[in-house]
């Protein structure tokens, strides 16, 4: 898939926030006021967009992980759908405060959630009684609730995607503690100063939001169904 403007365009993605609203970091990365609103630089999406795809590859051609982040309702089925695409671990429900500064200890909550799972799958959960059964169950859901979706993180992540930083504000401050590379969709009213890899873009619309995730994993798809 190539991109080009004009479907970014059909997406919404150079609709940025008010110009009451904007981060004067953003300047580089707007091209004009419409409307009382900061209209984003297509060409400078698209460049950084690029770069962002060519840094994550490396990350996953390594066999790292890539976590991403958005919890937003624009941006959960979404984030959800592509990060299966592409076998990452996702977050798209709350953000747990010390998902990545305490590790070890999300890690074992995990570690728990799998061994029900592997309880269920082999037979000894139907040996308990029904009120272990139904408080393990109860125990599951919570934890597939919350953990679910990076059951398969062992380890930090090497690189973190969030839709929308200012939404995101407890992930990003974990993720600049430990120095792991972040990657964005930064709007104008956000601080790309923050980003390793900003892609300037609307992060208020599902179509915006999805034209981007669906660029980034066929991109990694392709380059890694061609290695193989």
């Amino acid at each position: 898939m190539e991109i080009n403007t004009q479907d970014l365009l059909k997406a919404g993605v150079h609709f940025g926030h008010i110009t009451k609203k904007w981060n004067p970091n953003m300047k580089s990365f707007i091209f004009m006021k419409k409307g009382g609103i900061h209209i984003i630089d297509l060409s400078k999406t698209i460049i950084k967009l690029k770069e962002a795809c060519y840094e994550l590859l490396k990350i996953i051609k390594n066999g790292k992980k890539v976590l991403l982040v958005g919890t937003k309702d624009q941006a959960k089925d979404k984030v959800y759908f592509y990060s299966k695409i592409i076998n990452m671990p996702c977050v798209t429900e709350r953000w747990l405060g010390g998902l990545l500064t305490n590790f070890s200890t999300i890690r074992k909550s995990i570690k728990k959630m799998n061994n029900i799972d592997k309880m269920k799958k082999n037979g000894t959960f139907n040996t308990l009684s029904k009120k272990e059964r139904l408080l393990i169950d109860r125990l599951y859901n919570k934890l597939y609730k919350n953990l679910g979706s990076i059951s398969t993180m062992n380890h930090i992540p090497s690189g973190i995607f969030l839709v929308d930083p200012d939404k995101e504000k407890i992930a990003l401050s974990e993720a600049k503690k430990l120095k792991i590379p972040i990657f964005a969709m930064v709007d104008t009213n956000t601080n790309p100063n923050d980003i390793h890899y900003p892609i300037p873009s609307n992060d208020d619309s599902s179509k915006s939001i999805d034209i981007v995730l669906k660029y980034i994993t066929d991109f990694i798809k392709s380059k890694i169904s061609k290695k193989k």
